[in-house]
């Protein structure tokens, strides 16, 4: 039975738990069985908190808490995991961090407060890289978190424990965050889906950057339909975050639900003009996928935006991000944050303000590329990463396409383009290369047009049935050699 229970669709789950087929509990108690006997190969839920789940699936099924019952991203009592950059109340929460090894919040972010008040039951905390730093997921505090397809390799970074947990039929859905790609790329990697929604969509609390738009929260789930869901939940106006506004008038369900015979007009690239290294087995696998669009009766064209000097402009406004988050503890607790964090802030302190200002100028300039891009197309579809997903011991990969990179966000630009355009994307799995690792689109839309993303996207997906392969058991293998 609770095999059966972990193979739902969150979608189908919540229907049942509203049709009282199946109890809150029972769902708790399935996904604590899977957690036991997939996490000692791909430690993806360091943290649990099954008797705190246990205790709120006891209240909604005494009719407690289900005020809100019926609106919106309403989940009935669905387990659901909760990365471990955010708050839960009397759970460990350590951010990844030695610094906050024991730390406990007495109180719960906002985003996770409103998944509670929606019926989201909270079964655990997910594996994250120090800080969500990173595009691999290991910390000095939990370890390494590892890739279900392959146990070998990488599940990306910064929510890949969140993509695995759903991977593995740990749980139902996942929340994340995203500053350059870290709810799209182990979406990516783990054959998931996860979007990154416009700044202000979903509120982001607590943090200190309330007023900058790159790190943003967000939904991870196994297919669009539940990741409609799940945005439904988080979504709308929040007097702690300054930048949100209310939910849509039609909700993300109905709008993945009524594509009928709408085609969007797609414009994709592959590495904008070979700005972009890629490997060439993803751009072909890319390429074949995004070609599918025309299939499916979709205007298909390719178009390569120019990125100028974006890459730069990326490191020098992240790095701004991280004095605002870090210097304090930089100058208190140096010896205690891992050398990327270190790096970065640092960047941060000695850039100049003429840098700074430039910085925000190429922004902008790419900005209205996009927009002019926009005004001709629905969708802007890429490759969601440039490389499959590498050895699990290393940081970054060593060379994309035979390029050594440079740091350890050489390989985030196909991400990034789409946080600094202020863009809504979508990471949706499109097949999986010669060693069976997967690979994944980027399907972007204009700002505050997460409908259209998902739709596209669902399109997509639709056509392909990947969603149908999970979940899955963990898988040992090899490291396959990188493309030369």
């Amino acid at each position: 039975m609770s095999d059966d229970l972990i193979r739902l669709t969150a979608t189908e789950a919540v229907a049942r738990l509203a049709r009282r087929e199946v109890s809150p509990l029972e769902l708790v108690e399935a996904a604590a069985a899977r957690i036991a006997a997939v996490e000692p190969a791909v430690n993806a839920l360091p943290t649990l908190c099954l008797d705190r789940a246990r205790d709120h699936a006891r209240r909604i099924m005494a009719g407690e808490g289900a005020e809100r019952a019926g609106e919106p991203g309403w989940l009935g009592g669905l387990p659901v995991s909760i990365k471990d950059l955010t708050d839960v109340a009397g759970v460990r929460t350590t951010y990844g961090s030695p610094i906050f090894r024991d730390h406990v919040p007495d109180a719960s972010h906002p985003v996770v407060r409103r998944i509670e008040a929606l019926g989201g039951i909270v079964i655990g905390k997910s594996n994250t890289p120090e800080f969500g730093a990173g595009g691999s997921t290991f910390n000095e505090v939990f370890g390494r978190t590892r890739n279900p397809w392959n146990t070998s390799l990488t599940c990306g970074g910064s929510t890949g424990g969140g993509a695995v947990s759903l991977a593995t039929g740990e749980a139902w859905l996942a929340q994340g965050t995203d500053h350059a790609g870290s709810l799209r790329r182990p979406g990516t990697y783990c054959s998931v889906v996860g979007i990154r929604p416009s700044p202000g969509r979903v509120t982001r609390g607590t943090v200190n950057n309330l007023f900058s738009p790159l790190s943003v929260q967000g939904p991870m789930a196994r297919n669009i339909p539940d990741l409609a869901l799940f945005l439904d939940t988080m979504a709308g106006w929040d007097p702690a975050d300054p930048l949100t506004y209310d939910a849509p008038a039609l909700p993300y369900v109905e709008a993945v639900r009524g594509i009928g015979t709408w085609r969007p007009r797609v414009a994709f690239t592959l590495d904008y003009g070979g700005a972009l290294a890629v490997d060439r087995e993803m751009r072909a696998i890319c390429e074949a996928a995004i070609r599918r669009f025309a299939g499916l009766g979709c205007v298909v064209e390719e178009v390569s935006p120019d990125l100028g000097e974006l890459a730069e402009a990326l490191l020098v406004l992240r790095s701004q991000h991280f004095v605002v988050d870090r210097e304090i503890q930089l100058r208190e607790k140096r010896d205690l944050l891992k050398p990327d964090i270190v790096w970065n802030t640092e960047r941060g302190l000695n850039a100049t303000p003429s840098q700074l200002a430039w910085a925000d100028r190429e922004r902008a300039r790419f900005y209205r590329e996009m927009a002019r891009i926009f005004g001709r197309y629905d969708v802007f579809v890429t490759p969601s990463a440039p490389t499959p997903a590498f050895d699990v011991m290393l940081r970054a990969p060593e060379s994309i396409a035979g390029r050594k990179l440079d740091n350890y966000m050489g390989g985030s630009m196909l991400n990034a383009t789409m946080t600094l355009a202020g863009s809504p994307a979508v990471a949706v799995p499109c097949g999986f290369d010669q060693h069976g690792r997967p690979v994944g689109l980027q399907v972007a839309a204009p700002p505050r047009r997460e409908d259209v993303a998902l739709r596209a996207a669902a399109l997509f997906e639709q056509a392909s049935g990947l969603d149908r392969l999970l979940p899955i058991d963990p898988r040992p293998g090899a490291v396959p050699p990188p493309e030369a």
